[in-house]
């Protein structure tokens, strides 16, 4: 028999997911990484949630944290910049041939879950990575 968990993506939150993560037993995690990849790591962060969405409080701009996060120039980051709605973000596309290309592996999973903190966790506009999302980058 099939037991289901109902997610809204629209609604869930990382606790949320992390939780789900946690009732499962060793042998459903095992068939989930071989499906998908160990996504363990990233559902295990640190969030304060006063800070996550507070810009006003954030050192570091998007532009900064995007080029630390990706290791990539400044006029990379600029050029690939949008402004969706009241917050700036990053297409998902630019992310994802970062991801495919960049040659230092740990950036790779930098942007990778990056990604997936934007798209599935928080996501805000279709197929971009709004910059509230960095902040959880943000050490």
């Amino acid at each position: 028999s099939w037991d289901f968990t109902r997610i809204s993506v629209t609604q869930n939150s990382l606790q949320e997911l992390k939780e789900i993560w946690d009732q499962w037993n060793d042998e459903v995690k095992k068939l989930f990484y071989f499906g998908y990849g160990d996504p363990s790591y990233l559902f295990d962060i640190k969030i304060q949630v006063d800070k996550a969405y507070s810009r006003a409080i954030n050192v570091l701009t998007f532009l900064k944290k995007l080029m630390n996060i990706t290791e990539m120039s400044e006029q990379w980051v600029v050029a690939r910049i949008k402004q969706k709605g009241d917050s700036k973000c990053i297409p998902w596309k630019n992310l994802k041939d970062l991801i495919l290309a960049h040659p230092d592996t740990k950036k790779k999973f930098s942007v990778f879950a990056l990604s997936v903190y934007g798209l599935v966790v928080f996501p805000k506009a279709l197929r971009y990575v709004d910059e509230a999302v960095t902040d959880l980058f943000d050490r």
